[in-house]
């Protein structure tokens, strides 16, 4: 029997399954981390409520002696406890031996057996790491490789220059194939040839997806290697981002600057006609009438180059030029090419 069209039977009905959206990967802890970090010694406050986190590539640590650099490279790596807040790697305490596998450590200081080769003391680092001893040959070799170091690595360290033990400290961090490396003031000392090799190299370990912290006196240096930068001062972070990012920061925000300079009128007026300036102050004269200007200006750099022209053009006896800001004095210091120290 024929059925009509109608009476056609219609193919059951599905109903799509539709799949559930893969989970989202929770997103890593990371990679270094400070959280209000504070510390002591004794009377003595190193570190005063320090927040700061890296997750990857290349950032420059710069400051004034006693800024608290070290201070903080050591509580990173777990060398340091913190007297108040929470250091961390991948979320881990840094004092825990977990988050120290996760860390290689160039110290500035030296601590060597100086009767060991630089190959028998990388390879002693490894064997205290808990590598086997074909294993820990065969990494001594790749890091003494690395370094440059492979052809003067029979020699006592008792014999070795300043640059050749930076680079033997620099092969043992690297012995684990670390996430992160803490170097500190790893260019000291460096000749030029070999201080070019050593960028490279941390360029490379960067594109590798390491995350290095580099301690350094010298912004130039640094500059060359990464345009991100932590500026300390006095214990606290006074500026962190790129440079481009903390100039501008200052350029926008008025600096108070203390000149104690005889002719203080003239050099007040002087001043004043400028667009750098906003304020002007004179403060009682001093011994031999040289009085104290407290001087409110704007884009710091332009006003300090000002200066300079005015003081040689005018023959000004200037017996003091002093930002009043803290955080602003040690940041100028590194931004205008100086050392930063008050």
């Amino acid at each position: 029997m024929m059925r009509t069209e109608s009476e056609l039977v219609a193919p059951p009905r599905t109903h799509a399954v539709v799949p559930p959206p893969p989970p989202v990967p929770a997103a890593r802890p990371p990679l270094l981390l400070f959280e209000q970090v504070s510390k002591w010694y004794g009377t003595v406050l190193a570190l005063n409520q320090v927040t700061l986190e890296l997750t990857g590539g290349i950032t420059g640590l710069v400051g004034a002696n006693g800024a608290g650099k070290s201070t903080l490279l050591r509580m990173a790596n777990g060398q340091l406890k913190p007297t108040l807040g929470r250091v961390s790697v991948r979320g881990i305490d840094s004092w825990d031996w977990r988050a120290r596998r996760l860390v290689g450590y160039c110290p500035d200081i030296d601590a060597f057996y100086e009767d060991l080769s630089g190959r028998r003391f990388v390879w002693v680092m490894a064997r205290l790491c808990g590598y086997t001893r074909s294993e820990s040959t065969r990494r001594t070799e790749a890091v003494l490789g690395r370094v440059g170091m492979t052809d003067r690595a029979d020699r006592k360290l008792r014999g070795y220059s300043k640059g050749m033990r930076q680079r033997i400290k620099l092969a043992q961090a690297l012995l684990h194939d670390p996430e992160l490396l803490i170097l500190d003031e790893p260019l000291s000392g460096i000749d030029p040839i070999g201080r070019q090799e050593l960028l490279e190299l941390f360029q490379a370990l960067a594109a590798q997806g390491k995350c290095l912290l580099i301690s350094s006196h010298e912004l130039e240096a640094l500059e060359k290697l990464t345009n991100h930068v932590v500026i300390m001062a006095r214990g606290r972070v006074a500026a962190v981002g790129t440079l481009q990012q903390i100039r501008d920061l200052l350029d926008d925000h008025p600096l108070s600057v203390r000149i104690d300079v005889d002719r203080p009128r003239e050099v007040a007026r002087l001043l004043l006609e400028t667009p750098e300036v906003l304020a002007v102050d004179v403060e009682p004269k001093l011994a031999d009438g040289v009085a104290a200007l407290v001087v409110k200006a704007r884009n710091p750099k332009r006003f300090f180059e000002l200066f300079g022209r005015l003081a040689v053009e005018h023959r000004l006896e200037v017996q003091r030029l002093e930002p009043l800001d803290e955080s602003a004095h040690a940041i100028l210091g590194y931004l205008l090419g100086g050392s930063g120290k008050t």
